[in-house]
């Protein structure tokens, strides 16, 4: 008997215990989202979008419930076995195709054809009916036609091409590297099926996937990144791996306005308003670009949808280390950007040593008597706030600065007050929002080298910063329980390191709070992931270390 248990509302509860619980929990992921981690069950849910997103990446409605069949311990019921090839027998089922100079929406199914048109929202899309498989459609139309239609449980196929864009040659140097196995491979399957979103964890290179992207479609270029120092670390690797020039690459943000074949710029720039006009949209969509790569795709901001759903001719490639967006967004990346085309499971990029093991640990704090009695009077916001920023966390902070002599560490925190509390009473300098783009540059850079052991950052630290030598992460606030942000801040310290080693990621919890319930989602990214995580008290952690530990 497997270690699976397949429930009729979809659910999945996987034994952990189970010597198959590994190789089930790695296929089960493909196409089911983790819901529940506890210690000795995990709870799955099976998703349409979770459906049509294994389809994407190649993976057909038989080999899902191979899966399942496989691993259950007992029988799956036919209910869930229907709704899984119902979900995936409507993917493609309508097709968006160019013919000539017009976009058409057809399918083999008029009725479904008949289905779609009686909505409202669809209809103010839908041209002419040209036939009983036919529609027209306007070329405006195509990314909004994409979204009403998932929303409605009809994934299109987009097989209407796009505009090449001005060719601009581009090739990759490979003078001393060359793109890993996992980085070609999500590379071709992006060239193979077109626009779409490659999944890998931070430190594994998403940027080469991007720059192997560029030189295999050899067309102007707009990349899109969360902040003026990742556009700084784009650069930086594309000269660095490419053919590319200084000249060939520009930058446009609120430091600068330079559009060049391959143009960085960044989500805040494109987002800046006058009045009730997005500044900037006008002049990026001027360009001819033959590919727009979305970095942290996962952060996409609504007005950037709305540009990407005016850009559905150009070929778009989205990165990200998670498809899990806070906003429950995730349909959106998949009818705009495009579905996950490539996935590789952090432990098996682990296994294959290009990125550090990581071991996880959750230290629990408590609260005085006097803090105990503030927090109860407070309402719910200022309580997660309260108890993130707790006094005995410095403490803790402190302990495991001692414990790490010598090594790489960050303490990531999320409010503006405690991260100076913190400079104040560690001596260590920060890095956060208001930290001039030089200077976060700066001690980025002596940290890199080792001139600067400890640094205190803020969530500007989360996106498309490369900090390769840190070991240790410190996490004492976050954004209440985001997965996503989990995500980004155990990447920082994934990069493998010199001497092979492993790193530790600690966050530090106030018990008894809001915090350490918000702790629980943010736990659920690490069990997706196949990391264990370990709950310590603060007390044995203050007690004197002993050897080994």
């Amino acid at each position: 008997m497997g270690p699976l248990i397949v429930q009729s509302d979809r659910t999945v509860m996987l034994e952990l215990d189970h010597p198959d619980a590994e190789q089930a929990r790695h296929d089960l992921g493909a196409f089911a989202e983790l819901e529940r981690a506890p210690e000795h069950i995990h709870t799955y849910r099976i998703t349409r979008l979770g459906l049509w997103n294994a389809q994407a990446a190649g993976m057909t409605c038989e080999e899902i419930l191979d899966v399942l069949h496989r691993y259950a311990k007992f029988p799956v019921p036919s209910a869930v076995e229907r709704e899984i090839r119902d979900a995936t027998r409507r993917f493609g089922v309508l097709r968006i195709v160019r013919h000539e100079d017009h976009l058409l929406l057809t399918s083999e199914d008029p009725a479904v054809l008949i289905e779609i048109s009686q909505n409202k929202k669809v209809a103010e899309l839908l041209g002419r009916r040209l036939d009983e498989h036919t529609w027209e459609v306007g070329d405006w139309a195509r990314g909004q036609l994409k979204q009403q239609l998932l929303r409605r449980g009809w994934p299109a196929a987009d097989e209407a091409g796009y505009t090449p864009g001005e060719p601009f040659p581009i090739s990759l140097t490979e003078d001393g590297w060359t793109l890993r196995p996992y980085q070609r491979a999500a590379v071709d399957r992006f060239v193979e099926h077109g626009s779409g979103v490659v999944v890998l964890p931070c430190g594994a290179g998403k940027t080469l996937v991007g720059a192997g992207a560029m030189a295999a479609v050899g067309r102007k270029t707009l990349i899109l990144v969360t902040n003026t120092v990742a556009a700084r670390q784009w650069r930086t690797e594309l000269l660095a791996r490419t053919s590319l020039t200084p000249e060939d690459i520009g930058e446009y943000s609120g430091e600068q306005k330079t559009i060049a074949p391959v143009t960085i710029a960044t989500y805040q720039i494109l987002t800046a308003r006058r009045g009730s006009t997005y500044r900037h949209l006008g002049v990026l969509d001027a360009q001819d670009w033959g590919l727009i790569v979305y970095d942290e795709v996962h952060l996409l901001p609504a007005p950037v949808f709305k540009l990407t759903a005016d850009l559905q001719t150009r070929l778009r490639l989205g990165l990200t280390a998670t498809l899990v967006r806070e906003d429950g967004r995730e349909r959106d990346v998949f009818s705009l950007i495009g579905p996950k085309r490539y996935d590789v499971p952090w432990k098996d990029i682990e296994s294959m040593g290009y990125i550090a093991p990581a071991d996880c640990r959750e230290i629990r704090v408590d609260l005085t008597e006097k803090e105990r009695l503030e927090y109860a009077a407070m309402g719910d916001q200022d309580r997660y706030r309260f108890a993130s920023t707790c006094p005995a966390k410095i403490a803790v902070t402190k302990a495991l600065l001692a414990r790490h002599p010598g090594e790489q560490i960050l303490i990531i925190a999320q409010y503006l007050d405690q991260i100076e509390n913190l400079e104040q009473s560690l001596g260590v300098p920060a890095v956060t929002g208001r930290t001039p783009t030089a200077e976060r540059e700066e001690r980025f850079e002596a940290f890199r080298t080792k001139a600067l052991p400890v640094l205190i950052v803020s969530k500007v630290a989360n996106f498309s910063v490369d900090l390769p030598e840190a070991r240790i992460a410190i996490q004492l606030s976050g954004a209440y329980g985001s997965r996503q942000e989990e995500a980004q801040r155990l990447g920082r310290i994934l990069r493998p390191k010199q001497d092979g080693g492993s790193a530790t990621f600690y966050t530090v919890v106030a018990r008894d709070t809001s915090e350490q319930d918000f702790a629980l989602n943010r736990q659920r990214f690490l069990a997706e992931q196949g990391y264990g995580y370990r709950i310590v008290d603060a007390s044995e952690l203050l007690a004197p270390a002993r050897p080994g530990n």
